[in-house]
């Protein structure tokens, strides 16, 4: 069976196999010509793909801020409109390449040759944010890579959602970072093996790059992607569920919360200890997360109320709730006790390199209708389905976020920046409505705000 989430063996709601109407043809075609008419008018000759915003001085950025922008044409990569094989996605994307070999085709939707007329209109949209109240960073590469060195790399820690966005670094930091595992040479790792992005010793970067001591171009990695979906295992949960609703019918009757449905996880201890990995095994500053997709009445299982709304899913975001207020408390002591630790045996070295931050990167719905889709919106609207938990996710969101208010946990802070990928329902891959394709700009917007708000909106980046 044909299934929504293609990198998951998980079973889902089947994909409408009916082809696209002709009046949906038309609109794509209509904007791709009106994108590259608008980006003509709007925008100078020297634009470039990943350039979201004009060079200014440095000033505040908040996530809502920048969340409150939107989708505005720009110049595509190329001027061609005949993408006819999966090999074109590059020039189309303006990519040079991908580091990555993982189900490349899949993320950079050209796997599915009855969608190719979305481009180069698929990637002729930037985000702007408004310019009264935000200047960010512009996006270049080259000085990414210096400072995933010089201040310290990124540990992804989410789903598979967030393995696209790791894939979008592999293409964006491409050529100067080499990936492994290697996928070609062997396709059978599981999806819990690390994914790494390292700095190739060929590239030109090197010489312009002041080095941490201890520093192993071969053995250090920037950027690491582990695939952790709940941020717990799940009998950590299972556990703390009982503890918190002693009275509950799972907790008197010995229940078991969740169904036989496959996610994979890691313990908060064991990707922390990645996180705080001295160098040359690590040299991480910031660690992204992300976490939702997961939080269904079918894996929770034993939340499922048949007489509730949606088979329950309020209590689901209920324990939700719960749950990230304890990982936060844990994520949080557990950073403490690695730096006394690093104190107390003087093995506590970060000069020049920024300190040690979590970040909480908001979660995304899926669209219903995506592939029908040929522009942004702008406005977002709930699914008319309410497919899977996707209507819930920004109550999911809420209660993440209520976690992470005010002074608690200094040192993990909540990013709800996931209003560029609500508006673009075009942007997702060929083969499912949830995950999002690289080179449509909604991936590299999270890199280039993160980027920002580790280096320069954080005050603890000014100690």
């Amino acid at each position: 069976m044909a299934s929504l989430f293609k990198s998951d063996n998980i079973s889902y709601r089947p994909l409408l196999s009916t082809p696209r109407s002709l009046p949906a043809k038309v609109l794509c075609a209509v904007a791709v010509f009106y994108v590259i008419y608008a980006a003509h008018s709007l925008l100078s000759s020297s634009s470039t793909f990943f350039s979201f915003s004009v060079s200014r001085p440095r000033s505040i950025c908040t996530p809502q801020a920048w969340a409150s922008g939107k989708w505005v044409p720009k110049l595509p990569p190329t001027m061609r409109t005949n993408f006819t094989k999966s090999e074109d996605v590059y020039e189309f994307l303006g990519f040079q390449g991908c580091a990555s070999n993982r189900e490349v085709y899949w993320h950079l939707a050209a796997d599915n040759e009855r969608l190719f007329d979305r481009f180069p209109s698929v990637a002729s949209w930037r985000w702007s944010p408004p310019a009264e109240e935000c200047s960010v960073r512009d996006l270049d590469p080259t000085v990414l890579v210096r400072d995933l060195v010089e201040q310290g790399g990124w540990l992804l820690i989410g789903d598979s959602v967030t393995e696209n966005h790791f894939f979008s670094l592999s293409c964006l930091l491409y050529p100067h970072v080499r990936a492994t595992p290697d996928y070609v040479a062997n396709p059978y790792f599981d999806r819990g093996w690390p994914q790494n992005l390292y700095l190739d010793p060929a590239s030109p970067l090197i010489s312009k790059i002041k080095f941490p001591d201890g520093f192993d171009i071969e053995t250090t990695p920037l950027v690491t992607f582990r695939r952790i979906d709940l941020l717990f295992e799940p009998s950590a949960l299972d556990a703390l569920y009982k503890q918190l609703h002693p009275d509950s019918a799972l907790a008197t009757q010995g229940g078991n919360l969740f169904s036989d449905e496959a996610t994979w996880n890691l313990a908060p201890a064991e990707y922390v200890k990645i996180f705080t990995a001295p160098l040359p095994r690590g040299n991480y500053a910031t660690m992204v997360v992300s976490t939702g997709g997961h939080w269904t009445t079918t894996l929770f299982a034993g939340l499922k109320d048949a007489e509730l709304p949606k088979d329950g899913i309020e209590n689901v975001v209920g324990f939700f709730g719960e749950a990230m207020d304890a990982w936060a408390g844990e994520v949080q002591a557990l950073l403490y006790a690695a730096e006394k630790e690093e104190r107390a045996t003087r093995s506590f070295n970060r000069k020049g390199r920024a300190p040690r931050q979590v970040v909480a990167r908001a979660y995304l719905p899926g669209h219903e209708d995506c592939h029908d889709r040929c522009t942004p919106d702008k406005e977002y609207k709930p699914g008319r389905w309410g497919w899977y938990n996707w209507n819930q996710i920004g109550d999911f969101n809420n209660k993440f976020e209520a976690v992470l208010q005010g002074n608690k946990y200094p040192d993990i802070h909540f990013l709800p920046i996931d209003r560029p990928a609500l508006l673009r329902p075009d942007a997702h891959s060929a083969g499912d409505c949830l995950h999002i394709m690289t080179g449509a700009g909604v991936l590299e917007g999270w890199t280039q705000y993160i980027w920002h708000y580790v280096t320069v909106e954080l005050p603890s980046r000014m100690r």
